[in-house]
């Protein structure tokens, strides 16, 4: 675990750089499907549920590109934490930060939270990690995991995408984002219809997948 005053220099030295800086120093990187990816998230998720045994925790998921085998991916693991309606989020902040999390933006109203480890002044981390807090509810992200790992085809298809954006974006990660954009929402809608209310607070269990 990285000592907080050591993320509070990290984060103030990534701060003062330009957005040209950053891009440089972050690009977008794609690589096949590491295996030991589930290994990393259920390490994380593990460390998770310690720290915030204090908060109500509804569930925590593995989603992006590196929870479905066989996609291209940046090797960044996501993960997705739904917590209870209520929570503080300044006091969630700094219970993450204390292990080793990065506030990277957050959203009182919306009561969102994104965070990450594994990014440095000197570029990516052996391991990388973005962690996406949202409300019990907020989970499209699941559902358009669960239709690529059940469409091989659109994962193929979504691989594809990612590997051509990424040559016309590879520093300008915002860009990149955004052109993935129309994609996701057209099969997050498709798995929406088509698994209905797998996700639902008051149809599913708590825990972590």
């Amino acid at each position: 675990m990285i000592p907080f005053r050591f993320q509070v220099i990290f984060m103030k030295e990534l701060m003062e750089m330009d957005l040209e800086e950053l891009w440089k120093l972050f690009p977008i990187v794609l690589k096949g499907h590491n295996p030991e990816y589930m290994a990393w998230y259920e390490e994380e998720c593990a460390s998770l549920f310690n720290s915030l045994s204090d908060f109500s925790i509804f569930r925590i998921n593995h989603i992006g590109s590196t929870s479905v085998k066989g996609l291209i991916a940046k090797p960044t693991v996501d993960i997705l934490l739904e917590l209870f309606e209520g929570y503080d989020v300044d006091l969630a902040i700094q219970t993450l930060q204390g292990s080793g999390w990065i506030a990277m933006a957050r959203d009182y109203q919306m009561h969102t939270i994104d965070l990450n480890k594994g990014y440095t002044p000197n570029g990516f981390a052996e391991r990388v990690y973005h962690l996406h807090v949202r409300l019990a509810g907020d989970h499209g992200e699941l559902y358009f995991r669960d239709y690529l790992r059940e469409h091989p085809n659109v994962s193929r298809e979504y691989g594809q995408l990612k590997i051509l954006l990424k040559e016309e974006f590879e520093h300008d990660r915002d860009a990149y984002t955004d052109a993935k954009s129309e994609f996701i929402s057209k099969y997050t809608t498709l798995a929406r219809v088509e698994f209905k209310e797998r996700y639902d607070p008051k149809f599913c269990y708590r825990g972590s997948d």
